[in-house]
Formats: C-alpha cells, structure tokens, sequence
C-alpha cells in the first residue's frame, strides 16, 4: 500500500487508538480527577497522533524526526499517567493493561519510522 497521508501510516491509526482507548477509560474516572489525571493523559494520549500527524507534514525529514520524538515523548508520559491511574485506584490493571500494550506497539513503530526517516537523510 503506497502512503499518501498520515492517515494510510499504522503508527498513526493504532496512536489514534491509544487515544480513544484513553477517553473511554477515563471517562468512568471520578469527576474530582477531571482537571487531574483525566485532563493530564487525554492530553498526552491526543498529542501522539496529533504530532505523527504534523511531523509529517512537515517540509524535512529532520523536522518530522523531531516530532516523532515528541510523540515518542507522549506515549511515555500516557503510560506514566496510566501507571499512577493504577497505583492510586483510580483504574484497574485488566483496563490499563491494553493500552499499555498498545502504547508500547507505537512506540516500537515510532523507533523504527525515526530509524528509516534518518538513514533515508543521510
């Protein structure tokens, strides 16, 4: 399949659903974490395929490496949120535990697309 968009890309559409993976779990998290924790990784979990998707729009590879990086970036900080969501009871494992998962499948692939985009510079 020849990739015309940043939505043809797998990293983008499985990024995409971490997110909604996210906004269905924290939408049962108490309403006094909504400027909390439900904010802090909606936030993150959004910025990983939102930044996919401007990297690649961008007019150099150097510039959509960084940005990639910063969704590498993003997808810690969402599995770092998702950790302490379950450390102090506000989720529970057998529903954080997918989309660990699923942060951990992005960012392998964001380590691969950073890895092709810099040799196809060089």
């Amino acid at each position: 399949m020849e990739i015309q968009s940043y939505r043809d890309l797998k990293v983008w559409q499985t990024a995409m659903d971490v997110a909604a993976s996210v906004y269905a779990l924290t939408k049962d998290f108490p309403s006094d974490e909504r400027y909390g924790l439900t904010s802090q990784v909606r936030r993150a979990a959004v910025s990983v395929a939102a930044n996919i998707a401007e990297g690649y729009g961008r007019d150099s590879s150097g510039a959509y490496a960084n940005f990639l990086r910063v969704a590498q970036g993003s997808v810690k900080e969402v599995e770092t949120h998702l950790l302490l969501a379950m450390r102090v009871g506000v989720a529970r494992a057998p529903d954080c535990e997918p989309i660990l998962a699923l942060c951990d499948e992005v960012g392998g692939m964001l380590r691969s697309l950073i890895r092709s985009i810099e040799r196809h510079a060089e």
